[in-house]
């Protein structure tokens, strides 16, 4: 339907024209927002799909893993996030033995977020190397600042 409406427009060879325009011109993409990518490391499928929701509402792309083990693999395997949201208490590799790794491998450009109800998880977080810590249950304001900070650095380095 908005294709049908930009036809009746600007005509076919117009249409192209703005297509081209904003698919290739990098200038296209500087007043765009850009669409943070994600990783979730939590086990609690409850916690899990609630933080996943207030990514969608952010427009956020998602991916999730069960625990650090899973998360670390996903850094091995060349995958690249501008966020990560790390539980603390996992089975097979905590958040922050998870972050940690993730920095072993120097990784530094991504921002990781230490989450839990555990307030006591903070120091092991800042520890092992997590940008910040934040409470469960996280609020969506805080989400959305941070989601925030991440697209305004993404849009300075294009």
């Amino acid at each position: 339907l908005v294709m049908k409406n930009l036809l009746k427009l600007f005509g076919a060879l117009e249409i192209v024209d703005l297509f081209i325009l904003f698919a290739v011109s990098p200038m296209a993409f500087k007043n765009q927002r850009s669409v943070p990518s994600a990783l979730v490391i939590e086990d609690i499928k409850v916690d899990c799909v609630i933080l996943l929701r207030m990514l969608q509402k952010l427009n956020c792309e998602a991916t999730v893993a069960r625990n650090g083990k899973e998360a670390v693999g996903l850094f091995l395997q060349g995958k690249t996030f501008d966020i990560v949201f790390s539980d603390k208490d996992m089975p097979v590799m905590t958040g922050p033995e998870a972050v940690a790794k993730i920095r072993a491998m120097g990784i530094t450009d991504v921002k990781i977020v230490g989450i839990s109800a555990d307030f006591g998880g903070m120091e092991a977080f800042m520890q092992a190397g997590a940008d910040v810590f934040v409470p469960k249950p996280m609020k969506l304001e805080t989400l959305d600042s941070i989601v925030q900070e991440v697209i305004h650095k993404k849009n300075m380095s294009i």
